[in-house]
């Protein structure tokens, strides 16, 4: 994985984390959002805007239901920003 990539994952484990206020060691990349850490659709609407805002991106909402874990959301984000 190049530096790049990593950055990237970087920062949105940390916009991640800030908006459901829990510490960077308590998400990993599967735990379940919603499951493992009580995050709502609020919040997942939350993420998905600041993940556009921060990246320059535009991600459907439809993607929310991709947007599960932190792979998913890694995933969506390098596809959003393919287009």
């Amino acid at each position: 994985m190049n530096a790049l990539v990593q950055e990237r994952r970087d920062d949105i484990r940390e916009i991640v984390c800030d908006i459901l206020e829990i510490d960077s060691e308590e998400l990993k990349d599967s735990s379940l959002l919603k499951e493992d850490h009580d995050a709502d659709s609020l919040r997942a609407i939350e993420i998905l805007a600041a993940l556009e805002k921060t990246f320059g991106i535009s991600i459907d909402q439809a993607e929310m239901a991709r947007m599960v874990n932190l792979d998913g959301i890694y995933a969506v984000v390098a596809e959003a920003g393919e287009k």
